[in-house]
């Protein structure tokens, strides 16, 4: 792991894991990226680090983590960490299980990078507990139909906050024998132990702190905005030339700052007064 507040940052609204999640990429590329996506949050993964635990020397591993940031799962750069007593600049890492544009990494930059919406299970949560009751309690086996049926009453229950263990205790304790009947007891069960609604106290509101983060170029480790960065990389390192901005009148060479300050230093010292004559009042 590396220092508090250092290491690998995943990148938000991933897709779940799958086993050909980098299939696109070369098998060195590949199989660096799988290794890395099963590391925790804040794991070390620097080129030293990661010659350690891999079968590639620090100049592979370097040319590798480059081409997974041309590919779009990675970036390296820094954020601001702020708390009520410091604002602190660390460096990160941050991958994507997900090739991302350069656009999605510029709008993460900014701190308002959409999230995805993760896929929606096949069935819900209230399903899946009546699904399971006949394993508690023989019983209560529902069918598929039944469960159906019954679903929108157990979804009443956990949208009042109740939580398995209290669904299934209110189902399943007192059983007659035999039951004669499985889906109109829980029907009844469901309607007669419905729990009141939970009032949670509201959060205090509290205005939400603007994301401080900067991305570096892959070559140059040079920062810069997230819009210049294309593949990134900068666009001098893309061979793109810069034209230099205007400066303004009067302005004085980079060459010849030193040798003004040093005249204008000169004029403003203070002169030796001499002596034998009075001085002026």
């Amino acid at each position: 792991m590396a220092n508090p507040g250092y290491g690998k940052r995943s990148a938000p609204g991933e897709h779940p894991a799958a086993d050909r999640e980098f299939g696109h990429l070369p098998p060195r590329e590949a199989s660096i990226a799988a290794y890395i996506d099963r590391l925790p949050e804040g794991a070390d993964i620097s080129v030293k680090t990661l010659a350690k635990h891999l079968p590639y020397g620090q100049c592979a591993l370097r040319t590798a983590l480059n081409r997974l940031q041309d590919a779009g799962h990675l970036r390296r750069g820094s954020e601001c960490v702020a708390n009520d007593e410091v604002l602190l600049w660390v460096t990160r890492t941050f991958f994507s299980r997900t090739a991302r544009d350069d656009e999605w990494w510029a709008a993460f930059t900014r701190g308002d990078a959409p999230p995805e919406q993760p896929q929606r299970p096949t069935r819900s949560r209230a399903f899946m507990l009546l699904a399971a009751l006949g394993r508690t309690a023989p019983s209560l086996t529902l069918s598929a139909a039944d469960c159906t049926s019954l679903e929108p009453q157990v979804g009443a229950w956990f949208e009042r906050g109740a939580t398995e263990p209290e669904l299934l205790h209110a189902l399943t304790d007192g059983l007659p024998t035999p039951v004669h009947h499985a889906a109109a007891l829980v029907r009844r069960r469901l309607t007669d132990k419905m729990p009141p609604e939970r009032v949670t106290p509201a959060a205090p509101l509290t205005a939400p702190r603007p994301v401080l983060r900067t991305l570096e170029c892959s070559e140059c480790r040079t920062p810069g905005s997230a819009g210049a960065l294309i593949g990134g990389r900068c666009r001098p390192c893309r061979g793109e030339e810069i034209a230099a901005p205007a400066g303004p009148s009067g302005a004085v060479p980079a060459d010849g700052v030193r040798s003004r300050m040093n005249d204008v230093r000169a004029g403003l010292a203070r002169r030796t007064v001499r002596t034998g004559r009075p001085a002026k009042p």
